[in-house]
């Protein structure tokens, strides 16, 4: 929403300058400059970019254009979820999970966390880990590397469509000036004609280089700067997913390990200990079993 109401600002105060200094908005209207600066600019990220990255680059302005998936709900239900699987662990070992990493989508544990299941690369992230944690002989601090490697990888590869789209921001200014080069051809071409008709070739021209201008700082650069924001949220919840879980395998209790995942939350959405303990218990409660007696992460006795 905060994007609809920034561009209609944008644009919104730059007709309005214009009309109060008695400009003629039907000047503006140029089609044949806007097609050429639209299709050119189409043009480069096509040349430019392969269609994975293209197709993912519509993904993300789409997601511009809706609210931020990582809130304090978003993180209160990852962390309950976490604590839920660490607890199972403690009570039947890492293998007791062996059938919900294998299989998160028919899991009754993740199923009650559908936000978590969409998000597939999360998934993947907490299910691998896991799994490679079962097979046994790996220590936390080649885990961890593991996980940072991870978290690497996919942070480039969102990065890639921002960068893309960037890169057409940038050039947009260079194809203002083409639209209104051409312009000036058919202006010359018209030298002799009207003093009228060369004035509205000389406007269409510069309103080329003002298109330019326009869609490079008011609309795709700041596109990329959301989007970019976007890629930034999604690597801090991937982060807190690899504290807790680092946390975990190296022995602390399910809700030390929460609490330390709850630390790495940016501060703007980080739930309280109180919302954070709340949840948990509420899980607890529900266990029949909760009392029994814990198991440490390798399953054995504690």
């Amino acid at each position: 929403m905060l994007a609809v109401i920034g561009i209609v600002a944008v644009f919104g105060a730059v007709i309005a300058g214009f009309l109060m200094e008695k400009g003629h908005l039907l000047v503006l209207l140029q089609p044949a400059e806007f097609v050429t600066i639209a299709g050119a600019a189409v043009g480069t990220v096509l040349i430019a970019n392969p269609v994975r990255i293209v197709k993912s680059m519509m993904a993300g302005l789409l997601g511009v254009f809706g609210s931020s998936k990582f809130g304090k709900q978003r993180y209160l239900d990852t962390l309950k979820m976490m604590f839920e699987l660490c607890n199972k662990v403690r009570r039947g070992g890492l293998i007791g999970i062996e059938e919900d990493i294998e299989k998160p989508a028919t899991s009754e544990l993740f199923k009650k966390y559908p936000e978590f299941l969409k998000d597939h690369h999360a998934e993947a992230f907490v299910c691998d880990t896991l799994r490679t944690a079962i097979t046994g002989g790996v220590e936390p601090f080649e885990m961890d590397q593991m996980m940072e490697l991870d978290m690497e990888v996919a942070h480039k590869e969102m990065l890639q469509p921002i960068q893309a789209l960037t890169t057409v921001a940038d050039a947009l200014p260079g194809l203002g000036i083409v639209a209104a080069v051409l312009g000036v051809v058919i202006t010359m071409g018209s030298l002799g004609g009207p003093p009228e008709e060369i004035g509205r070739k000389v406007a269409a021209a510069l309103v080329g280089t003002f298109l330019g201008i326009l869609m490079c700082y008011g609309l795709v650069g700041p596109l990329a700067s959301s989007m970019t924001k976007g890629a930034e949220e999604h690597n801090a919840y991937l982060h807190v997913l690899r504290i807790v879980i680092l946390a975990f395998l190296k022995g602390l209790a399910p809700i030390l390990a929460i609490e330390m995942g709850r630390r790495a939350i940016p501060e703007y959405v980080r739930p309280t200990f109180d919302e954070m303990e709340k949840g948990c218990k509420q899980h607890a409660a529900s266990k029949s079993d909760s009392g029994s007696e814990a198991k440490p992460a390798d399953g054995t006795a504690a």
